[in-house]
């Protein structure tokens, strides 16, 4: 467990986040992993789900700002994907798998790994530490670093 000082607290409250690493253990992280993976394995996203997922404000609001999944996704386990990875008509170019850009984001409500992990007492006592006095969880998500091979994907569709 990761001992909580003074100067963290102190780094929470200047900031309004903190990172600390090795917070939650190694066989937790691999068991939300493994259950990402089942997750994946059993993913059926209708074509008119398929929302892919962008940072640019622009793109923000013609793929997702009026669409009902992106919106309405808070009390659900949800998938978003990177950019390019449908054809035309929605369907998959790459392995549906390694197209995610993200799941969320009711996985700490929804999921019992994720429910286990997020509601632990290591947590909860994070949170007195804190002085957070009614914390909620608004949001889990499990966050996709797949870029390397999205760009050698997108570079051969171009030769192709």
């Amino acid at each position: 467990m990761v001992l909580i000082t003074q100067e963290h607290i102190r780094k929470f409250n200047e900031d309004g986040f903190l990172v600390l690493e090795r917070f939650i253990t190694s066989e937790d992280c691999d068991a939300m992993h493994m259950q990402i993976q089942e997750i994946l394995n059993s993913m059926d996203v209708p074509i008119h789900c398929r929302t892919e997922f962008s940072t640019e404000e622009e793109e923000q609001l013609r793929a997702q700002g009026n669409a009902d999944y992106f919106l309405n996704s808070g009390d659900k386990i949800c998938f978003f994907f990177e950019k390019g990875v449908f054809d035309e008509q929605g369907n998959f170019r790459i392995p549906k798998e390694t197209s995610v850009n993200k799941i969320g984001h009711a996985l700490h409500a929804k999921d019992p790994i994720f429910k286990q992990v997020t509601h632990s007492p290591q947590v909860q006592e994070l949170a007195r530490k804190l002085g957070l006095v009614r914390p909620l969880i608004v949001q889990s998500m499990y966050i996709f670093k797949l870029f390397p091979y999205l760009f050698l994907y997108s570079n051969l569709a171009l030769v192709a």
